[in-house]
């Protein structure tokens, strides 16, 4: 099997993500998303497809264009940036503005601005910037004529009539200092109005309970001389984003979509249909508004009075937990999805979850009634608790008795004593720290099990069995390492010989073999935690793991990581218990993995902004086993295939003897851009790949030091 060529597919889904901001052009819509990319539809919402080539920061933030450009603002946590389409998002280039993030845009002729810490202005397309207003966090912007305003975070409203040379504050009776969104419209009468969504955060002692902001919606009919509050019917809510339709001016909230009618004298809430009421995103275009939520796309044709979701092609979406169950397929994100067919399609299973809800970890037990029905469970972040279903996903109920507000990062099953419809069910915290939970009656009460958990902010758990009605039960911990319970969480030991990275964010359990992945790579015990050696994969942060036995007595172990600036993430696997590892990555576009789950033929993976992913276990584990039967006669370095490539390529090697190997990347000046491997393999060939998706266009050298043996190769990088 050519390993090079097989390669990973997108799931049709499932659809939605967290749609950040839109951009209109006469013929098209485009659609930013939190680390999904950019998304574009020519009819009008019905479908959507990527847009993305060359879009080194999929992090959107703001999208702009003038009918010829597309420009987009991005944010990260190595960096944000500004990027540039000449042809309708086929293909990008960063500019030479690159902040910390670009959060907002405006176009006023041939004058773009940006909005950042600070606010910049180009006149060419984005290749140069000037700094026309420094030091002041940008928030929002509107160009009406020649005035352009720019809101600020505590620094209220400016406006400046010659296109940024010379700034006035604009804010008397704006008693509210953050604003959070600006629009302008003509009122029918010859005059303009100017909108501002405003916040005023309120102070809250240590110790108490935050509380809600002043928030409120004012007006100007002066260009910002004098404002006027108009707020009736929308208090106590957060404005995100103004849109203009007409006469009619709407406001994205957090409580779902408020029109006026009237130049905001009065607004009337207009949800219908809308399943997510937090709106990040308004669009017009010609009848249609657009609203992006954090689950994706609506749209409306009647100006707000109903709405449909939209969101067919946007696989934006962040999987943070996938469970195959039978013949099903659940994905967690914003609620549940669940597949019967490997991903072909997906519907919506999450009918009593609150809205807004992240899953972040799934699980199943028999239900008392045998194997032939089965309990689901669904562990909820921000404080939700945890949900069962009985009916495959159908409904959902909560069940959060003794839970304390906890944040249900993982869960986990063992056997307990009365048989295979007798379970025990721990839930781990790791966002609010509560430490772990127990329920012996399938999710219906809980009781705090964390006597001698050092460390309550549990990221992870696993159960090894350890004879009949008795297990291993084993917690990972942020920055505590791996603690161990015998006798069902009454009480927890951390084993003396301790991790060397201690942020556990995946357990996986096979036979006698205990897998922990970490910030630091991969560890393995054989003997319940007491001792740890490293199993490989040292530079990645290893996110998810999924274990299987190799039917030779051996374990495939698959190890998702994600992008850290020093790895460039993805699916990793070894079939010997760590002592080596070849990148399985061909084809999968986002590195950035969140969550494995593995079927009797299929692994999928979920990843941060892309969906989910499939890849037959079979096509992955043959290739890695084909490279290792067949032992090289001499030291060689391949030609990296495929070049030129964007943005990531495979490099092959072969190694005649256990060598200590260095693989690294260097620019055209000859200096170092990335490690790929730095440590000691068998013999055999190897395949390993290079994601430069945070590199730029151009030749880079690659050089394999192996003993006495140095190679180097050229590649071509073309975004």
């Amino acid at each position: 099997m050519d390993s090079l060529h097989a390669q990973w597919i997108p799931t049709n889904g499932p659809y939605g993500g967290s749609i950040t901001c839109f951009a209109v052009d006469s013929t098209t819509i485009f659609a930013g998303t939190y680390n999904g990319g950019v998304f574009q539809s020519t009819n009008n919402g019905q479908s959507w497809t990527a847009t993305k080539a060359g879009l080194v920061n999929t992090n959107i933030r703001v999208l702009a264009t003038d009918g010829m450009n597309l420009f987009a603002g991005t944010e990260g946590s190595y960096g944000g940036g500004f990027f540039v389409s000449t042809n309708n998002g086929a293909s990008w280039n960063a500019s030479g503005l690159a902040p910390s993030g670009v959060y907002v845009l405006a176009i006023s002729g041939k004058n773009l601005f940006a909005g950042a810490n600070g606010l910049f202005l180009s006149t060419n397309n984005g290749t140069s910037w000037d700094t026309v207003l420094p030091s002041t966090n940008i928030t929002a912007l509107a160009v009406d004529s020649s005035n352009l305003f720019a809101g600020a975070a505590y620094g209220g409203v400016y406006r400046s009539t010659d296109n940024g040379t010379t700034w006035t504050s604009s804010d008397s009776g704006l008693t509210r200092s953050i604003v959070t969104a600006l629009a302008v419209s003509h009122n029918g009468l010859g005059g303009t109005n100017l909108f501002a969504g405003t916040l005023l955060p309120v102070p809250v002692p240590v110790g108490q309970i935050p509380v809600q902001p002043y928030t409120g919606v004012y007006l100007s009919t002066d260009y910002g001389e004098s404002w006027a509050s108009v707020d009736s019917g929308l208090r106590r809510t957060i404005v995100s984003v103004f849109a203009v339709k007409d006469t009619n001016i709407f406001a994205g909230t957090s409580r779902g979509v408020f029109l006026s009618t009237n130049s905001g004298t009065s607004w009337a809430q207009v949800n219908t249909g809308l399943t997510d009421t937090s709106i990040d995103a308004l669009a017009v275009k010609g009848t249609t508004l657009f609203a992006g939520t954090p689950n994706g796309i609506f749209l409306s044709t009647n100006n707000g009075a109903g709405w449909i979701a939209a969101s067919t092609g946007v696989t934006g979406t962040y999987i943070s937990a996938l469970g195959v169950f039978g013949s099903n397929l659940f994905a967690g994100d914003n609620g549940i999805q669940l597949s019967t067919n490997n991903g072909n399609s997906w519907l919506a299973a999450d009918s009593g979850i609150s809205s807004n809800t992240y899953v972040d970890a799934l699980a199943m037990s028999p239900a008392s009634g045998g194997a032939i029905s089965a309990n689901l469970f669904a562990g909820t972040r921000f404080q939700s608790g945890v949900y069962r279903s009985t009916n495959n996903g159908t409904n959902w109920v909560l069940l959060d008795s003794g839970l304390a507000n906890a944040c249900i990062t993982c869960l986990a099953v063992s056997p307990a004593s009365g048989g295979a419809s007798s379970t025990n069910l721990f839930a781990g915290d790791g966002q609010g720290g509560n430490g772990v939970f127990l329920s012996t009656n399938n999710g219906t009460s809980w009781t705090a099990v964390d006597s001698g958990l050092g460390n309550t902010w549990v990221f992870s758990l696993a159960v090894s069995p350890a004879g009949t009605g008795a297990a291993n039960i084993f917690a990972g911990t942020q920055n505590g390492g791996v603690f161990v319970s015998t006798n069902n969480g009454k009480s927890w030991i951390l084993p003396s010989t301790r991790l060397s990275n201690e942020i556990v964010y995946a357990l996986g359990v096979e036979g006698t073999n205990l897998f922990a992945g970490t910030g630091e790579g991969v560890f393995l015990s054989t003997d319940n935690g007491t001792s740890w050696t490293a199993a490989g994969l040292s530079s990645a942060n290893v996110s998810a793991l999924a274990v299987s036995p190799n039917g030779a007595g051996g374990t495939n172990i698959f190890a998702g990581t994600t992008y850290t600036g020093v790895s460039n993430g993805g699916i990793f696997l070894s079939t010997d218990n760590g002592t080596s590892w070849t990148a399985v990555n061909t084809g999968l576009t986002n590195t950035n993995i969140s969550s494995l789950a593995m079927s009797e033929t299929d692994l999928f993976a979920g990843t941060n902004g892309s969906g989910t992913w499939r890849r037959p276990l079979s096509e992955m584990i043959t290739a890695v086993k084909e490279s290792k039967n067949e032992k090289p006669t001499a030291f060689s370095l391949s030609q990296n295939y495929p070049n030129p490539f964007n943005p990531a390529t495979t490099i092959s090697f072969a190694l005649p003897s256990r060598s200590f190997v260095s693989l690294k990347v260097f620019d055209i000046l000859g200096r170092e851009q990335s490690t790929i491997v730095s440590g000691e393999l068998q013999a055999g060939t190897y395949n390993r790949q290079w994601n430069a998706a945070n590199m730029s266009s151009g030749v880079y050298f690659y050089r394999l030091q192996a003993g006495s043996f140095i190679e180097t190769k050229k590649l071509l990088l073309l975004k």
